[in-house]
This record gives C-alpha cells, structure tokens and sequence, in this order.
C-alpha cells in the first residue's frame, strides 16, 4: 500500500477547458505526482469515457512510462460528471491518504511529504494546506488574501468550528487530503448531479471527520479560475447547498458568513468583468443571475460591492455595468443617487426609480459632501460609430441629484484627445449639450481627419476625456473619460488618418476601448502601403545586425544604470569622495530621510539663522521639493550631488539616521537629535536585531557609532535610546529637542492670552474657531516587507456623524505610510499627513488621539487632553516590547474600542480632570529637559565655534 493516493480526472463533462489543453493539463497534474519528494505517492488517473483522442493518449503514456506508480481507471461510460469521476477515484485509491487533484492543478515538490508528516503527526483525518489559482486572464496566479489568516501558523483543530474559514470561504476546494479511512468511515462522497461538487465535498468532510491539521505551507498551484458568467448557476447551486449544511448542523451564524463569502468571492468580481462581456451576454448573465439568486446582498457588505450584488441579483444588466465600473473607480459617482427626508443617499436605477429594490444606501461613500466641479463623475459613452468621415460620438455624464448645475445654467463641452504618454492635446467643440434630471446628454461630430496631426512613431494612442463647463469660464467644471464597455467599438470602422511623417507611418484612426474600459484612437495600418513599410520595420529591427545592436544598447544602459545604482554609488563615495577636504561652515540637513522640512532640524536651522552664524545649509530631499523654503539649498537624496555635499560637510544634523553604508568623514561631526522618546524597545533592544546575523548587528552599529552628539529629553532616554545604541555617555547632550521649543512657547503663549487666535495654520487648513481640533496621529504598524498604505483603526467616517458639528478631525498617518480617507462633511475630516512640521499641527490641536506613538510625549508639553486608542496595544506589546506599562503611565484614558473613545471624547472635561495630574507627571517624567531653549543650547554647544555675522563686523 501507498503513503500516498492522488486522484487525477480527466474528461469529465463539466470540466472546463484547461489553458494548454487537456492533454497538457494532465500531464502537468501527473508530473507533478511523479516529482513528488515522497516516492510513495502514487498518480490514480481516472479517464472519462468521452474523453478526447490527445487526453486518451497522455494518459495511456503515463501509465506506460511509470506503471509501477501510474495506474489508469477507465471510468463506467454513465459516470460523465467530474463527481462521478471523483468518486471512481476514491474507490480505487489505495494510499493511506487520499488527494484529489483537479487537470491542471500541480503540487508542490513536497506538498505529499509535508502532508503526510502534519497527519501523522497530528493523528487528524483531514489536513489542509494553502493553494493558489490562475487569474482569470492571463497565466499570473495568486493566493486568495483571506488565507493569510486562516494558514498564518501550523495547528491542529478538534472541530471545523475551530476556524470557520474552513466552511464559510471556499477554502477546502484543493489542497487538502483525507485519510483513506476516515473516507470510508464517514461515506464520504461527492454529489454527482453537481456541477461544482468540490465546493460541497470539502465542507462536508471538514463537518464529518474528528480532528483537523493546518499546514501553512503552499500545496497546489494552477487551480483554474472559475468562469463565473458561464457557471453562474452551477456555482449557486453548490453554495447553496453549503449554506443549507451550516444552517442543517445549527450554525446559522456561519451560514450568514457564508452568503457574505460567496458575494464577494463570486459575485462581486463576476460583476467586476461585465464591462468585458459583450451586451448580448452580459444580459443572459443578469438573466441567470435575477432565477439563481434569491436572497438579497448581505447587508454588512461595503456599499459598492452591495449595490453591485444588489444589481445583479435584479437582473438588471445596465446597473450592474455601472456598478462595474464604481467598482474599479469608487471616488466616481457612476449612477444617479437620490437623497431622501431622512439624510439618507440612496443608488437607483436608471429610470429614476425609488423603490426599495431599485435603491441602495450608499451615505457613506460622502458622494453628497461634494458639489459639481468637485465630484468626479461617471461619463457613458453610448454611441461610437463612423459617419460621413466623421467620428460621431454620443454619452452621458451622470448627475447625482444633490449636486449639478441649475437648471438654467448656460453649459458648454470640449471633447479632448491627449497622446499618451506625451504632452500633446487636441480640443473639439462638443456641438449639443442638454441637462435632463439625471444626467448630462451630449453630441459631438468630430473630424479627426483633418485636425488630429500626429507624428506617427510614439504619438500613435490617444485618450479622450470631456469638459463640461457651466455658467461660463468662472463657473465650476467637471472632467471625465469617456467610460464604455469593451464592445461598443467592435464596429465603429475606420477614419483617415493624416500623420506628419506620412501614410507609411500609418494611415487609419482606429477607435477602442482599452483595458481600464475608456475611449481612446490608435494609429494603425491597414492599407498595404502602410502595412507594408511596418513589416519592413519589424524586419529591419529583427533581423541579426538589429538584434546585436540591440543588445549592446542594453549592455551599454546595464552599464550606466550600475553607475547611477546605490551600491556603486556607496563604493565611490566611502572609496573617493570622503578623502576630499572639508567645506568649513558648511551643514547638511536632512528630516525623517528627506521626506520633510521639520521636526529639530528645521528647529536648529532657523535658529542658526536667527543668529546669523556663517554656516552654510544644504537640505537632502527625497521626493517632491514642495514645502521646503524657497531660499533653501536642496540636493536630492542619493544623488551625486548629495555625496557630494556629505563628503565636504564640517556637520551632519539629522533626526533619523543618514545612510547607513555611507562612512562619515573624519573632519565631519554629526549631530543626531533623534525623533522621539521610547516607548516600544528601539535598537539592540529588539528581538528582531538580537536574531539578526552579526554582519547586520555590525552594520548597526557602525552607523550608531558615526553619531558625535544625541540630544536626549529626559533620563528615560538616557535609560532607553542611549543604552539601546550602546551610545557613550560623553556624546549625549542633555539639551532637550528643539523641536518643543514652539510646543513650550505655546503653552506659555495661551496660559498667559488665552487659546485664541489660533496659529495662523488654522486659517489656512480652514479651521473653525468654535469647533474643538482633534488631531488623530497613530504610529507606524508596518515592518520589513510591509505596504505603506495601511487602514486607519479609527472610523473617520463615525467620527465625523457623531462629533462634527462641533470638533474638526486632523489626520496625520505616519511619514512611513500612507491612509486613504472616506469623503466626509466639510469641515469634519481634514488630512493633515503631507504638512511637513508635526509641531505647528501640535501647537493649534486642542485633543489628542493616538496609540503609543511617540507624539504623546511631545505633546504633553502643551498639558492639553490626550486619549490613547490603542486595540491592539496588547499585541504589540508582545511582538515589540515596550519599556514601561502605558496604562499606568498614560497621560489620558487607554481605551481599545470605538464606542471607548467617543465615550472618552464626549466625556472630555471630566476624564481631563481625573487625568490632568498624571498629565503633568507625564511630561515632567519624559521631558524634562524640554525648557524651551533647547535649539540655542544645542546651537551653543555644536556650533559655538563659529561667529556670527554682527560679531564678525563688530571685530572688525
């Protein structure tokens, strides 16, 4: 007997048509059995009668290359589904575990081997491991994000309870095996009047067997994407019947999990490909879809995926193909909403109508918080066609009905054609434009013969976008492309076209819809001179002496690009550029890697300026020069220019750290001022630098040794960054950070006057004086190999509904990443994230709300409210550690959920009292040294050698 079965079918007639063909498929299925690392791992494959003639002669070849750990089944002529298939295979499986492999799927060189050791290891009956799938275009594969959560770590379950992903996502669809036993015991069978019975299978045994094993490892690759628009049916049959299990075994909980599942895993993208599906068929898609579904959307989808659910669970074709696109573009209104007497915006149809089947609340999307001009709006194109030489354009740019121009209001279009790629625009008169209750018509006639001049070698696609312009040339306007599905242009035709370089370059303006589904022209070639000179072309640039050209261009630009790249760039400067001799005077500064002008180098640079010392300033920037001073001498980060000024520097100012591989001259001094006190274990401190190689601790090191003088706050610095740097004690400067001089000053400033007026900030981010500013500034969550776009724990948008008639939320993510925030009322939410100065935020912020960043140190100065909303605290804890308990030294309330902290907001005065003498401990505690004279102490003691410009004339 086998360790190990592998159940193969092939012909079934409810399998799909696997890419590369069934024969080939097959064969990628078998080989990889054969390659598997356990040699006991036999291939079953069972060949359905029907079988074609290429699939009937792989499998044959299998068998007779590999007999000894091939056998093929010829299945009975009545076994036609791949269930029937399945259930052959099963029966004549003879290994102690027993795995069903779909054509075309393949497995890991180990996946049998480590699925083996988890079952006997574990004693479990089914063990399941990870799996990817084909994307439905193209032969990209990836794994469904939700089984990051379920597989993040090897276990074992009593029950499938235990981790209901199991049954409510399709997660037991491949990728598992079953003891052969347990098979047998249980009667487990695959249902062979189902299409998708693999759906059904693997939640059916997860509930039958005992003990279940988690493996996280990958397993299978290739399983095919399934064509939801064809399979619709078959695809809610079998979720249904999984749904009516969970609600059979009294779990009702799950079923409803389970809906909410199958809408985003099949319903949601089948109504993200409409606008690839020609018209004829996406109207059979919504036929099927109005029999098949009769449940509405779960009501705890996000608001577009439910409308999209909605939509189509109607029947109705043309709103799901809006939904569609709202999908791929969720800031764009694609439809017309409709706000009723209670506040309350609503998705309707196309008509207009208002009934409740025809409407879906989307308030929360805050599409009624912005006006016309501000909106971006959907515009459909309805008509592409060729008319009289003439390219004959019709659409409709919708209006939602909160926002548009009145209905008087004179309005006027241009259609526009941009090169892509390229800065070359064309503008057309658009001829009618008329305003319905809806929706804005428009007409155009276009003669892109005459006027569309390109020059016909990169200039050959150009896109198209409207400009609806009302109430005259100061009125508001709204831009939009030109939206329409993929075969609305199939027979438009051709137009002439007239390049600059001549008819060889091309000679016919052809209309399409590109793959983000809006309108565009490409230049093509369809008469034989033009087609003719093209192949010439290809020839030229293929053939021998083209390629070999080719190839020493690419040569030459590998050549270039390694000069341009970091680590030549590092070698030539530790190497050269550090031996060249010292610019006196001259600082280079750089905040938070570039990314900013704030934070204790800006401190100390203006504070150098106040007093006129003769030093020259160089700012390193990376990204956009925007809000660095005008007058300010910028060198991009990691450019020539950059190690240039570093390597000719007498001082380095930064507060983070330059890069670590670039060595620091013996005539430069570095100043580090450092970025915040320490909550969370920093440097040597770390578990995740303490596992490091001892090349990497090295490194560290190395860079923490280049730090000449490192300004501290307090001697809990000096117990925490300083030890964990291992950083002498002769090189700390006990001085406070410059930063917080404004902080103190401010504080002095409204004890002494009063809080207003305001910073003149305020003014400009639009704040009102009578509304409470609550600044929300959570810390970085990311690590090593993790996205900068994170989502905010903080629901702005519940914020905003309960507290925004009287406070105004300041949003500032983290220098390291980036949050996208919902459109809420104005006034309510404003993101503050790209304002380069956190201390000016600071300084006009009335509460606090943040986790265990290292803000609430600074702004404990200001002895202002502070709440911390941290639910995760705990967690992070562990992973990172922490240097001292929070909830016992908190400045304010710790409080881990929303309703927590809005309790705590709306509390204010009384938590501000209970709290206001820890408050002032706290900042005593960790700020000790932040007296407000920070920046000349830090000045004195770094630059005192060098005059200023009054005491160098008064010398004089």
């Amino acid at each position: 007997m086998s360790d190990f079965s592998c159940v193969i079918t092939a012909g079934g007639m409810d399998e799909g048509c696997p890419r590369g063909g069934a024969a080939g498929a097959l064969r990628d299925s078998a080989a990889s059995v054969l390659g598997q690392s356990l040699r006991a791992a036999e291939a079953v494959v069972v060949l359905a009668a029907g079988a074609d003639a290429p699939t009937r002669e792989a499998a044959r070849t299998l068998a007779d290359g590999a007999p000894d750990r091939v056998r093929l089944l010829h299945a009975d002529p009545a076994a036609r589904t791949t269930g029937a298939l399945r259930n052959a295979g099963l029966d004549a499986a003879a290994g102690r575990y027993v795995l069903v492999l779909s054509t075309g799927e393949r497995l890991q060189r180990h996946a049998c081997r480590n699925l083996w050791q988890a079952g006997e290891r574990s004693r479990a009956d089914l063990v399941a491991g990870r799996w990817s799938a084909c994307a439905e275009a193209g032969t990209k594969e990836h794994e469904p994000p939700w089984q990051d959560e379920l597989y993040a770590r090897s276990r074992t379950l009593t029950r499938f309870t235990q981790s209901p992903e199991l049954v409510v996502r399709d997660a037991l669809v491949t990728g598992f095996c079953l003891r052969r036993e347990a098979v047998a015991r249980h009667g487990l069978r695959y249902e062979e009047d189902l299409a998708h019975s693999e759906i059904l299978f693997g939640p059916l045994a997860a509930a039958a067997v005992g003990r279940i094993a988690l493996l996280r490892r990958l397993i299978v690759t290739g399983r095919a994407a399934p064509d939801r628009a064809r399979d619709l049916a078959a695809l809610a049959e079998a979720h249904g019947r999984v749904a009516n299990t969970l609600l059979a075994r009294g779990l009702p909980e799950l079923h409803g999990e389970r809906e909410r599942a199958f809408a985003r895993d099949h319903l949601v993208p089948l109504v993200r490909a409409f606008p690839r599906l020609p018209a004829a068929r996406r109207a059979r898609v919504a036929a099927v879809a109005a029999r098949v579904l009769a449940s509405p959307a779960p009501p705890d989808l996000p608001p577009l995926e439910r409308v999209a659910v909605t939509l189509l669970a109607r029947g109705d074709a043309e709103g799901a193909l809006a939904a569609a696109y709202a999908l791929s573009r969720p800031a764009t209104v694609c439809a017309s909403l409709v706000t009723r007497a209670d506040g309350r915006v609503h998705w309707v149809a196309e008509d207009g109508a208002e009934s409740p089947e025809a409407a879906v609340d989307v308030t929360e999307l805050g599409y009624h918080h912005r006006p016309f001009g501000e909106l971006r709006l959907m515009n459909r194109l309805t008509r592409c066609t060729v008319d009289a030489g003439r390219l004959a354009l019709e659409g409709r740019l919708v209006l939602p009905g909160h926002s548009g121009p009145a209905s008087d209001t004179p309005l006027a279009a241009t259609l526009e054609f941009r090169a892509r790629g390229g800065a070359r625009a064309v503008v057309f008169p658009v001829a009618e434009v008329r305003q319905g209750t809806t929706g804005i018509t428009w007409r155009a006639r276009v003669d892109v013969t005459r006027l569309l001049r390109p020059l016909g070698v990169r200039d050959t696609a150009w896109d198209a976008r409207l400009t609806v312009q009302a109430g005259g040339p100061h009125g508001p306007r709204c831009v939009s492309d030109l939206f329409a599905p993929q075969d609305l242009t199939a027979d438009a035709g051709g137009l002439r076209a007239r390049p600059r370089l001549g008819r060889l370059a091309g000679d016919t303006w052809e209309p399409y819809v590109t793959l983000k589904d809006h309108l565009a022209l490409r230049l093509t070639a369809r008469r034989r001179p033009a087609r003719t000179t093209r192949r010439l072309v290809r020839y030229a640039t293929c053939f021998r002496p083209a390629r070999k050209a080719r190839g020493l261009a690419r040569a030459l630009g590998r050549r270039l690009e390694r000069y341009r790249s970091r680590s030549f760039k590092t070698t030539a400067y530790n190497t050269w550029l550090t031996r060249l001799p010292v610019r006196r005077g001259s600082v280079v500064f750089e905040s938070h890697m570039g990314l900013c002008y704030g934070d204790s180098p800006r401190a100390l640079h203006e504070e150098i300026r106040r007093q006129g010392l003769r030093l020259r300033a160089t700012w390193s920037h990376d990204g956009s020069p925007e809000g660095f001073p005008a007058d300010a001498r910028l060198v991009r980060r990691w450019s020539w220019r950059y190690l240039w000024a570093l390597a000719r520097a007498e001082y380095w100012v930064d507060n983070q750290g330059f890069p670590q591989a670039l060595r620091k001259p013996g005539h430069t001094t570095y100043l580090q001022t450092w970025h915040g006190s320490a909550y969370k274990r920093m440097g040597f401190d770390e578990t995740r630098v303490r596992l490091q190689n001892a090349p990497l601790r090295e490194r560290l090191q190395r860079s923490v040794h280049r730090f000449d003088h490192f300004l501290v706050r307090s001697e809990h610095d000096v117990r925490t960054l300083a030890r964990a740097y291992r950083i002498p004690e002769e090189r700390l400067l006990r001085t406070g950070y410059p930063r917080n001089d404004a902080l103190v000053a401010e504080r002095a400033r409204a004890e002494a006057e009063g809080r207003l007026p305001r910073p003149p900030l305020a003014a400009a981010l639009g704040l009102d004086d009578h509304r409470k500013t609550v600044l929300y500034a959570p810390t970085f969550r990311g690590g090593p190999g993790r996205g900068r776009r994170r989502r905010l724990l903080l629901d702005v948008q519940e914020f905003a509904a309960r507290f925004g008639d009287t406070h105004t939320l300041l949003v500032r993510a983290h220098y390291l990443q980036t949050a996208r925030l919902p459109l809420c009322p104005p006034g309510t939410v404003v993101d503050v994230s790209r304002h380069h100065d956190v201390s000016e935020l600071l300084a006009l912020t009335d509460v606090l709300v943040t986790d265990y960043s290292s803000i609430m140190f600074d702004f404990a100065l200001l002895d202002r409210p502070v709440v911390l909303f941290a639910p995760d605290l705990d967690a992070y804890t562990t992973e990172r550690g922490s240097y001292f308990d929070l909830r016992e030294k908190a400045p304010g309330p710790v409080v881990e959920t929303h309703d927590e902290l809005f309790a705590a907001l709306a509390e204010l005065k009384k938590s501000d009292t209970r709290h206001a003498d820890r408050r002032r401990a706290f900042a005593e505690e960790f700020g000790a040294y932040d007296r407000g004279d920070a920046a000349r102490r830090a000045v004195a003691a770094v630059f005192g050698g060098h005059t200023s410009i009054q005491q160098r004339g008064a010398g004089r």
